[in-house]
């Protein structure tokens, strides 16, 4: 029997969204692992778009989730922070939750958004650091199979609900990956990457100069969180195989663990997203060289990941992977 020495791990969870923060909260519990989160920078949309046009700061919205739910009393913190603020006598600030606006003022105060971070997780007491993908302003662009372009992420994901199917996607004007983000991934063990919209949270901080040659420097395995749905008419027939070959691509390197879905909900939450365009991701031609991990994470009738049941997935493929 081989024997097996127990040690902490650094993680680092990639994406945004509403996924993003859903695996880090269910990993923070963990006391084996060290979860950090790097974050996609490029949402134009909401109180995030708002604060970034009027402000000129770098959008904060899921920056700020993130470190909810790494916070030491999550459901307090979320409270307070994501509430929207009425009327103001500054009548541009209205619409927007606390939590955008602190930090959206510490950087203005402290003019470096990685400061403003670790100042809100000090706040918060997080159990984990946050990462931003960029610290320069830049915005994703798709290119459609029929031709047609289109830059923003509201823009994005609308032509691609809408039935236009992504070709290709980048990032402009190019941002590069921050030194000491760079530094940061180059001391995880492991990637996991996902859930979140697919086009719009998990790819764009791929796209960001220099991550794929940081992802590369990891020793560890690449593991993808395939999404629970499609999204939209422009992903009809997309699957977990094609999300593979997406990151695959855009890194450089395989992915070497897809963690996907078997169980589906009642019939009439699934009729819901149905009438969306949404519809339940299959497992598709999954290379050989990537191992499939398969399970009902689908436990309600919101379609979200289970936290525990997948963070005692994720741990498992950790463990087996890399503890000797």
């Amino acid at each position: 029997m081989r024997d097996m020495r127990l040690r902490e791990f650094k993680v680092g969870c990639i994406g945004g969204g509403t996924g993003l923060p859903s695996l880090i909260g269910g990993l923070k519990t963990n006391p084996w692992l060290e979860v950090n989160a790097v974050v996609t920078m490029f949402d134009s949309g909401g109180s995030s778009g708002m604060l970034r046009d009027q402000l000129g700061v770098l959008p904060p919205g899921d920056i700020l989730k993130c470190a909810l739910a790494l916070a030491r009393n999550e459901a307090e913190a979320r409270r307070v922070l994501l509430s929207r603020l009425p009327t103001l006598e500054h009548a541009r600030l209205a619409g927007h939750t606390g939590g955008n606006l602190l930090l959206s003022m510490m950087e203005r105060y402290s003019g470096d958004f990685l400061a403003a971070i670790d100042g809100l997780r000090a706040l918060l007491g997080c159990h984990g650091r946050v990462w931003p993908a960029s610290v320069e302003h830049s915005s994703i662009c798709a290119e459609y199979t029929d031709g047609t372009r289109t830059s923003g992420e509201v823009e994005v994901d609308a032509l691609q609900r809408e039935g236009k199917q992504v070709r290709r996607l980048w990032l402009d004007p190019p941002p590069r990956l921050y030194g000491q983000v760079a530094q940061a991934i180059g001391e995880f063990q492991t990637a996991i990457i996902g859930p979140g919209s697919f086009f719009t949270s998990l790819m764009p901080p791929l796209l960001v100069g220099g991550m794929p040659e940081a992802l590369r420097s990891i020793q560890g395995p690449i593991i993808l969180v395939a999404n629970l749905l499609t999204e939209g008419r422009g992903m009809a027939g997309f699957t977990a195989a094609d999300a593979v070959g997406w990151i695959s691509d855009a890194i450089g390197r395989p992915v070497d663990v897809v963690v996907v879905n078997t169980k589906r909900p009642p019939e009439q939450t699934l009729a819901r997203y149905a009438a969306e365009d949404k519809h339940p991701l299959e497992l598709g031609n999954v290379p050989s060289t990537c191992e499939v991990i398969e399970g009902g994470f689908w436990v309600g009738e919101i379609a979200r990941h289970a936290r525990r049941r997948l963070s005692y997935a994720i741990w498992s493929i950790i463990a087996r992977r890399l503890l000797v």
